[in-house]
């Protein structure tokens, strides 16, 4: 037994030395003796802990009697059935990212937050404000309300991630404290996870549950690779499936936010893009089922300046592979407003470079926004004048013309009807909808019955009311 296990020993040596593992970087290495396999992650938890933080965000709800608007219970209880006030609280986690007290967290940890707190490991807490927040790519930067040195957590590279690279998940899951989970990045660039339109997410084993949302996934250099933000189960518990919103967007959104900025704008292309299939691959001669085809360019738009053309397809952005639309408009957002992209565009077998120069979307026809009332089925809807601006905002092609339902409001009757934001006027009673001024003359008279036809998610719908 002895001599087999120094056979077997001269073999694992030999084959670390002559048959080196090409596929390792230089910086990453597999534990090589039981020595390093009982080495702890403690060190690194405590240099970074202090910059994960609770998120605490509370809301008012008023909550409308049942019996209100009944007239015999309105007799018997008096003549206005009281509404009843409730607040809701929720918790999530944050990421300190700068010594003056800016925090990273998810979007739908603070939405609807009428008051928000932030505690730090240490158990103190203190007031804070939302400079930025966007539902499209669910994030929010916070400043806390507070004259100190924070502790930060380093932003690295998220392109520099890859499968199998062990990272550290830090956040407070159900509300029991701060707590430390491990595990691999298991997948890189999911899409389709959640409902935002910048979906391209790291995904990992390591443990994330309801409270994690908003904390950090963090690489063994300590630096933070991406913003906890889903989990993928039935129950709402880790299944063994978490997603983090990449580092590289986060960098994007924060320095939107330093900037003062409002809302976060994705870059302007002017283009439509669809995903290249087998069939399509095939019939444009390319040599696999990848890229973003490109179906229209906008005349004028920084596409078209450009030269790109409908029937090229985009491979790469600063050299980095696009394998569909997602990824082009991730790549795109990650570049940022004022940037050049470098776009590698094929045409058949032949490929080219261009220069995209990325700038905000125009709003080439005066917004007019306007609320309709009265008696008709868009009472409570706000509408406005379609635009790349407004089309960008709403997250629809940017070449749609016309008029678009920007807003409806809660309990309405565009509302009850069914009217969403993004809802694209086509006609009304057999009248076209060139403008919100001329939307407003068509419902000014009620006729009785409307025939409606609006586009929605590209599809015409067609309804009637009385």
């Amino acid at each position: 037994m002895p001599s087999l296990h120094k056979s077997v020993t001269a073999c694992l040596l030999f084959l670390t030395i002559v048959l080196p593992l090409p596929a390792l970087a230089q910086d990453k290495a597999v534990p090589a003796s039981r020595t390093e396999m009982q080495l702890s992650f403690a060190p690194l938890v405590k240099q970074t802990a202090g910059a994960v933080v609770n998120v605490y965000a509370e809301r008012v709800v008023q909550r409308t009697s049942p019996f209100a608007g009944d007239p015999f219970f309105e007799q018997f209880f008096g003549q206005r059935m009281p509404n009843r006030s409730e607040k809701q609280s929720s918790l999530g986690s944050g990421v300190i990212v700068s010594h003056n007290g800016l925090v990273v967290t998810n979007n739908h940890v603070i939405q609807g937050a009428d008051d928000i707190k932030i505690a730090l490991a240490d158990g103190r807490e203190f007031p804070c404000e939302v400079l930025l927040k966007d539902d499209s790519v669910d994030l929010a930067v916070l400043k806390i309300k507070a004259q100190e040195d924070f502790p930060v957590l380093a932003i690295g590279n998220s392109d520099a991630v890859e499968v199998g690279d062990l990272v550290l998940a830090i956040g407070n899951p159900f509300g029991v404290g701060q707590t430390v989970t491990s595990g691999i990045v298991s997948a890189l660039a999911r899409t389709q996870v959640t409902d935002g339109d910048v979906g391209f997410f790291i995904q990992t084993d390591a443990s994330i549950n309801p409270g994690n949302s908003g904390g950090a996934l963090m690489n063994m250099k300590g630096e933070l690779i991406g913003i906890n933000t889903a989990i993928f189960s039935r129950g709402g518990g880790s299944n063994g499936i978490g997603f983090a919103i990449p580092a590289n967007l986060v960098k994007v959104f924060l320095k939107a936010a330093e900037q003062g900025k409002k809302s976060f704008e994705r870059p302007y292309v002017g283009a439509t893009f669809q995903a290249v299939t087998s069939d399509v691959a095939e019939a444009l001669g390319l040599k696999a089922a990848r890229g973003a085809l490109v179906v229209a360019v906008t005349r004028g738009s920084p596409a078209d300046k450009a030269g790109l053309k409908p029937g090229e397809v985009v491979l790469a952005v600063n050299a980095i592979p696009v394998e569909h639309p997602d990824a082009l408009s991730y790549r795109l957002t990650t570049v940022g407003l004022g940037g050049t992209a470098a776009l590698t565009v094929a045409e058949g077998r032949q490929e080219r470079q261009l220069e995209l120069a990325l700038g905000a979307a125009p709003e080439t026809v005066p917004r007019d926004e306007r609320l309709i009332d009265g008696r008709n089925p868009f009472a409570g809807t706000k509408v406005a004048n379609l635009s790349p601006r407004i089309a960008t905002e709403l997250h629809l092609p940017s070449d749609k013309t016309g008029v678009v339902i920007t807003d409806v409001v809660r309990g309405s009757p565009a509302a009850r009807l069914g009217f969403q934001p993004g809802d694209i006027m086509v006609a009304i009673n057999g009248a076209p909808v060139p403008s919100s001024k001329a939307m407003e003359a068509l419902v000014a008279d009620n006729p009785g019955f409307w025939r409606v036809e609006i586009e929605r998610g590209g599809q015409r719908i067609r309804q009637f009311f009385r």
